[in-house]
């Protein structure tokens, strides 16, 4: 029979670690709701922007800009946008786990592959790993101050390697929002810019360009590829919010089904105990009789 005052010390670290995870619980939802307001601010945005840059592409020749000239992939990068911390459930393996599937899978198809880090989880992973890290960002995606500015750096980057032939593709792997208990991760392909899908057989309406097809193609593939990649980032955080609210309420049931079980043992223990010292009271009490 377990002792009863290990079972009272095990029930009060419990009801502790409980405090913790509501309170975590409790500061996730309103960091998710701040990151969702600004996610949904900007999807409208970034969705119309892709739409509109893979319409373009579609109707221009790879020729008149080196940001859609399509190479032999030969070097390849996998933008992981992941967390800093944990406890948020199985938001950081998910990603991991895809972006790694991609690498083993196409592993005979690049001669270089490596990996642009967003976060501590992700550099740590691939670290451990052999993998080559390309850049490592430390805390832009756990930053309260995430703006165009740390989109911007991250896209020149990736901009000037694949301009200078350090690398023929980007891919971006990282969780898309969806709502508090949902999110999808995704791999997806930023450079070169993959053109608009149309139906077989279906017309392609040319576009007359004012002022020239380059000029407009200058000025916005840069910009798209920022505003992708700030989209991902606020995506990421959302989800990593929504991921880790979802963790510590669950963790937060888990401890209160763990009390009630530790209490009915508790009770059971201890009618047992005062059952045994009754039962030894009667028998010293009929001994004494003989």
């Amino acid at each position: 029979m377990p002792n009863l005052n290990d079972i009272k010390k095990r029930v009060k670290s419990i009801k502790n670690t409980q405090q913790i995870t509501k309170a975590m619980k409790m500061v996730a939802a309103a960091k998710l709701r701040r990151a969702q307001e600004r996610i949904q601010e900007a999807r409208a945005y970034t969705n119309k922007m892709a739409e509109v840059m893979a319409s373009l592409a579609l109707r221009t020749s790879p020729n008149l800009h080196p940001l859609l000239e399509i190479r032999e992939p030969k070097k390849a990068t996998v933008i992981v946008l992941t967390s800093d911390r944990g406890l948020c459930g199985s938001f950081n393996a998910s990603v991991l786990k895809m972006a790694e599937n991609y690498l083993k899978d196409n592993q005979d198809k690049y001669d270089e592959f490596s990996i642009t880090a967003m976060s501590r989880k992700a550099n740590d992973y691939f670290k451990r790993r052999d993998y080559k890290i390309l850049h490592y960002y430390e805390n832009v995606l756990s930053s309260a101050d995430l703006s165009y500015q740390n989109a911007m750096e991250i896209s020149t980057t990736v901009i000037d390697k694949f301009l200078a032939g350090e690398l023929d593709e980007v891919y971006i792997a990282f969780t898309k929002f969806k709502s508090a208990i949902a999110q999808e991760v995704v791999l997806e392909r930023i450079l070169p810019l993959t053109p608009m899908k149309v139906e077989e057989g279906a017309p392609v309406v040319e576009y007359i360009f004012e002022p020239t097809a380059k000029e407009l193609l200058d000025e916005l593939l840069k910009r798209h590829i920022v505003t992708q990649i700030l989209g991902a980032m606020l995506d990421s955080i959302a989800s990593e919010h929504g991921a880790r609210m979802t963790a510590m309420d669950s963790a937060t049931n888990n401890a209160s089904d763990m009390i009630k079980k530790l209490t009915l043992l508790y009770n059971r223990a201890r009618q047992a105990s005062i059952t045994t010292e009754l039962v030894e009271i009667v028998s010293g009490a009929e001994a004494l009789k003989d």
